[in-house]
């Protein structure tokens, strides 16, 4: 099990963690998979990865709020909320317990594997979103709809509480297959369900004591800005543009979790 009280990185440290939480805002802005650049830096910069990891989910979920509001006009029935909130929830609490009880170092060994099918799913986003919105995917709710999306969200739920990168891209390709069609509605229900999966797992990683507070308040101040700065800047750059350089980015630090690991 972690240790509840976790050393703090050194100061001058703290900027570089500010600095790319800002990049992490710009991209899930635009693209998504700001988690790719925040979780290896904290790594980089000292901080054990399963620390990292609970540090990470508390420091980005403030961004995950301005995507509730964004879509709030394109939110499904609340019947249809309340459906797939209860086992995200759930998943949520079995991950982060699961992280927390994960041994350091066989999660040193899990964090290059994560990162790298987190890049997957980013390098799958875009002909996702194609057959999803294309409706490609069958959109009646066929019979064992209810059992199949409790199942599934409690698994997307799991992994978010776990590790969380590409958790929005894994509910989307989820939703698909059981069946929903509308993006934007996908999209409303997917943001408020990353929030609360990820507001469960950083509640019970602060009452644990696995959360450096410091690096996870510049993280969500951070995020913040660059989302703000992403909207003034997405006309020019564009979103593939974007997407290819954090699949590059991912790629890369994966590699080097994996060498530190090997190390």
């Amino acid at each position: 099990m972690v240790p509840l009280v976790v050393a703090a990185v050194a100061p001058w440290k703290h900027g570089v963690v500010f600095a790319v939480a800002i990049g992490a805002g710009f991209v899930n802005a635009i693209a998504g998979g700001g988690s790719l650049l925040t979780f290896p830096t904290l790594v980089w910069v000292g901080v054990a990865p399963v620390a990292a990891s609970a540090t990470n989910t508390v420091g980005l979920w403030a961004g995950n709020l301005g995507g509730v509001f964004g879509f709030r006009r394109h939110l499904p029935e609340q019947s249809l909320i309340v459906l797939f909130a209860v086992p995200s929830l759930a998943g949520g609490i079995v991950g982060a317990v699961l992280l927390l009880r994960t041994p350091q170092h066989v999660f040193e060994g899990l964090a290059p594997v994560l990162v790298f099918l987190a890049t997957v799913l980013l390098a799958l986003q875009e002909p996702l979103s194609r057959r999803i919105s294309g409706g490609a995917v069958p959109g009646a709710r066929r019979p064992g709809f209810a059992v199949a999306a409790v199942v599934f969200q409690f698994g997307v739920g799991v992994y978010g509480g776990f590790f969380g990168a590409g958790i929005g891209i894994m509910m989307l390709a989820a939703l698909a297959i059981l069946g929903l069609t509308d993006i934007h509605q996908m999209n409303g229900l997917k943001n408020i369900l990353t929030t609360a999966i990820n507001g469960v797992a950083a509640v019970y990683f602060g009452a644990r004591g696995a959360v450096l507070w410091t690096d996870a308040g510049l993280m969500a101040v951070g995020s913040v800005a660059g989302g703000l700065a992403a909207a003034a800047l997405a006309q020019r750059l564009g979103r593939r543009l974007v997407r290819q350089a954090v699949i590059a980015i991912g790629v890369a630090a994966s590699l080097s979790l994996l060498l530190k690991f090997l190390d």
